[in-house]
């Protein structure tokens, strides 16, 4: 039953990896102003905002009855089902990028900015409140090792694809935009299944 939460987690990873938000643009700008290996360090940011987004999401979730957690993944399907429209809206229109933000040079700085620009945004409580949160309530009420392997599968397919970002704009050192098309056009299809698959888990579950 493992696969039951693996096979979402890499899809829920592969979409916030991939989605061209304000924080991938914050480490596309950090790669092509200073490389790859600053690049790399910034991805690991959201790590440090996660962990207490993480527990306390987890724990409010655990207070509500089932129904209220159906409810909470019904919105939270709605919710992905609108990223993957505004998204497909964004690439009709044509991405527009923003990649020369003003990044700092000095490593404890780059990594603070990071930090409060996950900490500060909405996306990362909404994706744990609505979006996985319900999953991973589901995988501690079978066991640790089911939460474990949610939680593993999701976050090396995250910082695998941020990483990707910083390989790929390293060695090229501008902006590609059919590269880009494709991963946001990917991203879209996957938003869009997981989307009708929160609410159809919610509804029938």
């Amino acid at each position: 039953m493992l696969e039951t939460f693996v096979l979402p987690a890499i899809g829920f990873g592969f979409a916030a990896g991939t989605a061209l938000g304000p924080f991938t643009m914050y480490i596309i700008s950090t790669t092509l102003a200073y490389g790859w290996r600053k690049g790399i360090l910034v991805i690991f940011s959201p790590l440090l905002v996660d962990i207490p987004i993480i527990i306390t999401m987890t724990f409010i979730l655990g207070q509500l009855p089932d129904w209220g957690v159906r409810l909470i993944q019904i919105v939270g399907g709605a919710y992905t089902l609108w990223l993957a429209w505004s998204t497909w809206k964004s690439l009709q229109k044509g991405v527009q990028f923003d990649t020369d933000m003003q990044v700092p040079a000095n490593t404890r700085d780059l990594m603070l900015r990071g930090f409060l620009m996950n900490a500060l945004s909405p996306g990362p409580y909404i994706f744990w409140g609505t979006i996985t949160g319900p999953l991973l309530r589901q995988a501690l009420d079978l066991s640790l090792t089911h939460a474990a392997a949610l939680m593993l599968a999701f976050y090396i397919t995250f910082l695998t694809f941020l990483a990707m970002w910083v390989v790929v704009f390293d060695r090229l050192r501008r902006v590609d935009q059919r590269f880009t098309r494709l991963m946001l056009t990917l991203s879209v299809i996957v938003l869009a299944i997981l989307g009708i698959w929160l609410i159809l888990g919610g509804i029938f579950s």
